[in-house]
């Protein structure tokens, strides 16, 4: 069955427009609250609601919010969150579900819902084909809901603290002073709470992009603009550069120098880090088909293992929730702790590198001199219409010959975004001219078929 909502990381789109109107979303919560109820069989149930800080967060938290206490479920409300703090906070505050309003690294137009279980794990692909059935029925009917039984919403003033607390928790009681930090928080979901961990733990921390109107989320700063944390750190002589992304559920680095460090490399040394450490269940990493083949080489030479997925670091969550591993994720800078969080976790994972270069003493330039990249290329093509491959033969022509070319030198990765109109063409090997002339003649043709 083909997916009519969710994409690799959710629901997403342009706010007020199809699926994100009222009327849509009406039919999304219901749909939500309904899975819910008939899967945990008690007498209340509660769905928590977290967001971002886009402009439209009220308007689809209101849509919800209403749709939910109208299904017979109670909400409570925690305003501006990280994602990763909705995944905790619906275990620690007892409930069915957690969704939380975003649309990550996207600009401020967009919207989306991330939906959380109540052990605070994004949704398998079987579920999220269930709700959208429920959404398109009519089998759902809520109209016995009535008196005692319509929900309530509640606004919980403490849940902050309570991530706070728990991110801080990651690290025990280890201190960070010394350290001087650049922290880019992307006028986002964590704008208000990253700054008070690192400051907390002693660190001297400059914040950037802290002030968010509903509009400037993501806009020129944060994962998607790393050349922001790159200037500032060089220009004030910091150790670290940190950016976030909008819901705080990635974070990328640079170093003293202002260089850029990517989740890859910061999985390395972590990894290698929890392995001289004894806490690498399995020596193993879990990776998606994007990171680079460096990752697998540099574990390797030190007796780990590398297990690719494909992308998406919900696919990385169940890999590792169903085999024991520790620690996974993507080169985006979705890196899961699995003793700590359930999904990708930007504070977190700035805590745990921080926490790296206090034990080890050492500059985060070094630390990052863990792997050597393969070159790897990858093009984003804005496309019309999501084509099978197979029905554009032209390009498909070209993708088996590249494939050849490549054979035992190197991969190429195609697939459309989950999220964009947009196709990712990843080719990786040896030769930085080779891989380029093969991504930009992949790109070329396809643009030929379904490009904008």
């Amino acid at each position: 069955m083909s997916r009519r909502l969710f994409g690799t990381d959710g629901i997403r789109g342009v706010a007020n427009n199809y699926p994100l109107t009222p009327e849509m979303l009406t039919k999304i919560g219901r749909a939500i609250a309904h899975y819910f109820k008939e899967k945990n069989n008690k007498p209340r149930h509660k769905i928590v609601i977290g967001k971002d800080t886009r402009l439209s967060g009220y308007m689809v938290e209101y849509a919800l919010t209403s749709a939910i206490c109208s299904a017979g479920a109670d909400v409570l409300l925690v305003g501006p969150m990280p994602t990763p703090a909705i995944a905790h906070l619906t275990k620690s505050l007892n409930c069915d579900a957690g969704i939380v309003l975003s649309a990550s690294h996207n600009p401020s137009q967009d919207n989306g819902l991330k939906i959380f279980d109540e052990n605070g794990f994004k949704l398998p692909d079987e579920v999220e084909e269930k709700i959208e059935n429920y959404v398109f029925s009519e089998e759902i009917n809520h109209e016995h809901i009535k008196g005692e039984l319509i929900g309530k919403a509640f606004r919980i003033d403490d849940a902050r603290g309570r991530y706070i607390e728990f991110a801080k928790s990651s690290i025990q009681s280890a201190s960070l002073r010394g350290l001087k930090i650049v922290l880019d928080c992307a006028n986002g979901a964590a704008y208000h709470i990253a700054p008070h961990i690192l400051s907390e733990l002693g660190a001297e921390v400059v914040v950037l992009n802290n002030k968010p109107d509903g509009l400037n989320i993501n806009k020129d700063c944060g994962a998607t603009h790393p050349e922001v944390i790159q200037q500032k750190v060089k220009e004030i002589g910091a150790d670290a550069g940190i950016a976030l992304d909008g819901d705080a559920d990635r974070a990328l680095f640079c170093d003293e120098n202002g260089e850029f460090i990517d989740g890859d490399k910061i999985m390395v040394m972590v990894t290698q880090h929890f392995m001289n450490k004894k806490k690498l269940n399995h020596n193993t990493l879990v990776v998606t088909d994007y990171s680079n083949l460096g990752v697998d080489r540099a574990l390797r030479a030190v007796g780990g293992n590398v297990i690719r997925v494909k992308n998406g670091d919900r696919y990385v969550a169940e890999e590792m929730r169903n085999n024991n591993y520790t620690i996974g994720g993507e080169k985006s800078g979705h890196i899961i702790f699995g003793r700590y969080s359930t999904t990708g976790d930007g504070v977190i994972t700035a805590l745990q590198v921080l926490n790296l270069m206090k034990e080890t003493g050492k500059k985060m330039s070094e630390l990052a001199s863990c792997m050597t990249e393969m070159p790897q290329v990858l093009i984003n093509v804005e496309v019309n219409e999501k084509k099978q491959f197979e029905e554009m033969p032209g390009f498909f022509t070209k993708l088996k010959e590249v494939n050849e070319k490549l054979s035992g030198r190197g991969r190429m990765l195609v697939r459309y975004s989950g999220t964009q109109n947009m196709c990712r063409i990843m080719v990786e090997g040896e030769n930085q001219e080779e891989i380029e002339s093969h991504a930009n003649e992949l790109a070329e043709e396809l643009r030929r078929e379904v490009g904008v």
